[in-house]
């Protein structure tokens, strides 16, 4: 396994490797910085601090999940926690009260471009944008968006329910332009 002697070999801390492992993962996350941060800059600066976060921290890689799958925790983390500094601070509603119903029925109209569903996800409010961005399209279950953004299961799939009511509406407006 080429993979496991290489993330091995950045154990060691060998600069190769890690110049290797940096450029095999380097633009698959940066996109992912990207959706986030939609400036080049930030997700620059965020790129390089999450590989060196990820270097340093690169005993704690077992080898659970892809080195991909690891590094883009930390991106996605990394990405999140620059939104959160370069934000107000905002009280969180305790949403611990809220029933969750199931919306099974969700669907997009035939005709919307993904990149008119892009954009009305980056309307959405910051609250329920990250869940919907980490349940839709980075692919999180609720389990792990919630340990990311550090609220509950349930938080989570009430901010995913909202968020896609929200953009639902914000769809139907642009495809009907009510």
């Amino acid at each position: 396994m080429f993979q496991i002697e290489l993330v091995e070999q950045c154990k060691a801390n060998d600069r190769k490797a890690q110049l290797q492992l940096y450029k095999q993962y380097c633009n698959g996350m940066y996109g992912v910085a990207m959706r986030f941060l939609k400036n080049p800059n930030d997700a620059e600066d965020v790129l390089q601090e999450s590989f060196i976060k990820a270097f340093e921290r690169i005993d704690q890689f077992k080898g659970e999940v892809t080195f991909g799958a690891w590094l883009k925790r930390i991106v996605v983390n990394g990405s999140i926690d620059f939104l959160k500094s370069k934000h107000q601070r905002t009280v969180e509603l305790n949403e611990s009260y809220l029933h969750i119903t199931e919306d099974d029925d969700w669907t997009i109209e035939d005709g919307i471009a993904l990149e008119k569903v892009k954009e009305a996800i980056e309307d959405l409010s910051e609250k329920y944008r990250y869940v919907v961005q980490l349940f839709l399209v980075e692919g999180y279950d609720h389990s792990e968006i919630a340990q990311i953004m550090g609220i509950s299961e349930t938080a989570s799939r009430t901010r995913l329910l909202r968020g896609k009511a929200q953009l639902k509406e914000m769809l139907k407006n642009m495809t009907y332009g009510t």
